[in-house]
């Protein structure tokens, strides 16, 4: 380790890269991307319009968004040999697994795969964004023994997506709700898959290995896999009437529960406070409210007993369940919004380079005479 220098855990707080793509305000609670508050683009924009911001820098005129619009549509569709190898991976494979290895095989396919400049990038991170989506999809159903839906032309990338999944055309409103939530989770500075993604872009390699990585990333439990956990404690819970011995015990056994507290908030989370008014319009929609009942209590008995607040996960849980998205594809869908930030930043970090290499603090053993085998 350099003389002068120290160690931050975890690099809390360490300043890694300038970035014009997300304003992260901790101490406030507050999130814009490229200067628009997130609770607008959320409610507002369309997540094609989002990831058009984050590539661009500004929000689309209706022809530049008509031509994009068209650009996403046309590249839904996934390889057929990648449909093929879904139909061979084991049924109880994680589907993060599966994402990952489907991200480095449309590498391979990729007519762009090894160009790193920045119209080839934007060509890339266009199909990427909707091929993992649809590959999301068709491994779903794949592997469930039915055959996949083929990308819908007239709906939208939030909707098509609901309606691969399901087969079913989704109402207005829950297309409207999983949109806004693919908005919510589209880009959020250096998080640990987004940081993932520039070390590997940082060596000069390709975005197709840089968001595979940062889908590896993804995956961990203290990363995207929080909403899952919290589904699964809903479900343990699974009763309204029994949100409180269960938060009584959780405090007393200082268990330590999933979807709450954040690393960079210190005033509350803002996605999850938006995410909030869609999960009850959306379990209650489908018949399935008791979950947001649920949620929301376990909310009010956690934060009272420990002054803890939800993060974007915790009412993602019950949104994402109501909309009959598969708990272990809550941490896929993330990745679904999140691929508009990861490549954003990927085109950001190629535009201004260097090789992200940190240092490490020896602590071993001092310098030491090597001992022949005979004589240890």
């Amino acid at each position: 380790m350099t003389e002068g220098s120290s160690l931050i855990r975890g690099l809390e707080g360490v300043v890694a890269a300038e970035t014009a793509l997300c304003d992260l305000d901790g101490a406030h609670g507050r999130l814009a991307y490229g200067g628009y508050d997130i609770d607008e683009l959320a409610r507002q924009a369309t997540f094609e319009e989002v990831a058009y911001l984050l590539w661009h820098g500004e929000l689309p005129k209706a022809g530049q968004l008509d031509q994009f619009t068209i650009a996403l549509i046309a590249a839904r569709p996934i390889p057929d040999a990648l449909a093929k190898t879904f139909a061979l991976v084991p049924k109880k494979t994680d589907p993060m697994r599966v994402l990952q290895a489907a991200v480095a095989i449309l590498g391979m396919d990729d007519p762009d795969a090894t160009d790193n400049w920045r119209a080839a990038n934007v060509r890339k991170a266009t199909r990427l964004t909707s091929q993992m989506a649809t590959a999301i999809c068709a491994h779903h159903r794949i592997r469930q023994g039915q055959e996949p839906v083929p990308p819908a032309r007239d709906l939208g990338h939030a909707a098509n997506f609901l309606y691969m999944l399901t087969g079913q055309r989704p109402s207005s409103p829950a297309a409207k709700a999983f949109d806004a939530s693919l908005t919510l989770y589209a880009e959020h500075e250096l998080n640990a898959s987004t940081f993932t993604t520039r070390v590997v872009t940082s060596t000069q390699s390709d975005m197709h290995s840089a968001v595979a990585a940062g889908v590896g990333a993804l995956k961990g439990p203290l990363h995207g896999g929080a909403g899952e956990a919290v589904m699964h404690t809903l479900f343990e819970i699974g009763e309204v009437a029994n949100v409180d011995r269960f938060s009584e015990q959780a405090v007393a056994t200082k268990r330590r529960l999933m979807g709450f507290g954040h690393r960079v908030y210190k005033a509350g989370d803002p996605r999850a406070a938006i995410l909030r008014g869609m999960a009850e319009e959306a379990c209650r929609q489908s018949g399935q409210f008791k979950w947001y009942e649920m949620a929301v209590k376990l909310h009010e008995r956690i934060n009272a007993a420990k002054g803890l607040i939800p993060n974007v996960d915790f009412y993602s849980a019950p949104l994402f369940y109501s909309l009959g998205i598969p708990v272990d594809l809550f941490t896929p869908v993330i990745a679904a919004g999140r691929i508009a930030g990861w490549t954003a930043n990927i085109i950001e970090q190629y535009e201004d380079n260097r090789l992200i290499r940190p240092r490490g603090d020896y602590v071993g053993p001092k310098r030491r005479a090597y001992v022949p085998l005979r004589s240890r």
